[in-house]
């Protein structure tokens, strides 16, 4: 699967201001980029977006995206609109913790990534049933056990349960259809989440990934591993 990760074009915001999942319009044309990033895109391509209008209408000059919330910039609460100098020192709390601090009524980094990595998580999920019988696309695989040996966990039912427990496990939520190109406009929080992850990079490490507005970063993700092919074009 060819991963394309779009950050949105720069915000109308004035600088030094918190606008986390604050709905804030575009200061460039979302059509220029768009006609800039269209070269460096597949000929065909499933689309993802966050609901914000700064990545959703990138993502509606590119084609026809489908709009999920967890793909949301990380929300922060009481902070949202406000300047950094009104914040004040409250931010030295996050420097100490800066994956578990939460703003006051918003959520922590940590928060943000799980719902980020859920998305991810189905959609690859889809590719591994479009694409069953095949190697599944992980970055690391189990090994094949030799002749003669047992696999571990072979005999056991696949929802993980033992013989005769006849506990139900929770239906899935249906897996999206496989996606061999997949564009995503999103925020500067999510895709260091997504390309973090991907890359096998400690969540410590992911602010490192300095994504940059209305600029396209290419993940492939293969049977055998994950390729960061170029960033920040």
């Amino acid at each position: 699967m060819q991963l394309h990760l779009i950050r949105h074009p720069r915000p109308a915001v004035e600088p030094g201001i918190c606008y986390g999942q604050t709905d804030v319009g575009l200061a460039e044309s979302a059509t220029e980029v768009a006609t800039r990033l269209r070269p460096l895109l597949p000929e065909s391509f499933t689309l993802h977006t966050s609901p914000l209008a700064r990545a959703r209408l990138l993502a509606q000059e590119l084609g026809t995206p489908q709009v999920d919330d967890r793909l949301k910039e990380i929300h922060f609460g009481d902070w949202e609109g406000r300047s950094f100098a009104d914040i004040g020192s409250a931010i030295d709390d996050w420097a100490v913790d800066p994956l578990g601090f939460r703003a006051p009524g918003g959520e922590s980094p940590r928060e943000m990534a799980a719902r980020v990595l859920a998305w991810l998580e189905e959609i690859r999920q889809g590719n591994r049933e479009g694409n069953r019988g095949q190697t599944p696309i992980s970055p690391i695989s189990e090994p094949t056990p030799r002749a003669g040996e047992r696999a571990v966990g072979a005999g056991l039912p696949a929802n993980g349960s033992s013989p005769g427990d006849s506990r139900a496990s929770p239906l899935p939520r249906e897996a999206p259809p496989p996606a061999e190109n997949l564009v995503v406009v999103a925020h500067g929080g999510p895709l260091r989440a997504i390309a973090g992850h991907l890359l096998g990079m400690p969540p410590e490490r992911w602010l490192g990934l300095d994504f940059g507005c209305g600029q396209v970063t290419r993940i492939d993700v293969e049977s055998w591993g994950v390729v960061l092919k170029w960033f920040n074009r």
